[in-house]
């Protein structure tokens, strides 16, 4: 039952941040249609388009504060493993959980701590762009800043319990610390 239970949850998170990647990889598409739309607009028929212009700022964060859990799932976050390449899979799960209850886990519950009176009173104001013609949502960007460690929250959370499942026998490691494993499987050499 908790394995069942267990290996559930960690599909739901892995499901909720890779639908949330895909659909933010399409952002980076919409950004450059956007700068050349604005660049066309202001050389070509000398209009001013601030509007358009602070949309790239809005899809750039969300692409980086929310794809930031999309980059954890896929292990392509920055990772100093001058010892980490050389341990063993066993190992790799110790130091990956341990790596998010001390370090992912306090940082994140920082970053929202910290930052959630700053998106609370933002919202409170209705706050919105500084510049006439603005988008009007500034509020909605700035919880990006609550949206990004919650994120990073679960699919750390997601993680460490494929490690936990890994290190009670429940299941082979995951691919984040043995790729060459799951690599073997699809290609039958296991």
């Amino acid at each position: 039952m908790l394995k069942s239970t267990t290996l559930t949850l960690t599909r739901l998170l892995d499901c909720f941040t890779e639908w949330m990647g895909r659909l933010i990889a399409w952002l980076t598409l919409f950004m450059v249609i956007t700068v050349v739309l604005v660049l066309v607009l202001r050389n070509w028929f000398d209009l001013s388009a601030i509007a358009l212009q602070e949309s790239v700022t809005y899809m750039h964060a969300i692409v980086f504060m929310l794809g930031a859990a999309y980059a954890l799932k896929h292990n392509d976050h920055v990772r100093v493993d001058v010892f980490y390449q050389n341990f063993s899979p066993k190992k790799k799960a110790v130091v990956n959980i341990v790596g998010f209850l001390c370090l992912l886990l306090p940082v994140c519950v920082f970053i929202f701590i910290y930052c959630k009176d700053y998106v609370a009173f933002s919202w409170a104001l209705n706050e919105g762009s500084n510049q006439p013609g603005g988008i009007p949502l500034m509020y909605a960007l700035k919880t990006l800043l609550l949206a990004m460690p919650l994120a990073l929250i679960l699919q750390g959370l997601s993680d460490s319990m494929k490690c936990m499942i890994f290190l009670a026998g429940w299941s082979s490691p995951p691919d984040f610390i043995a790729p060459e494993a799951h690599e073997l499987e699809e290609h039958g050499h296991v």
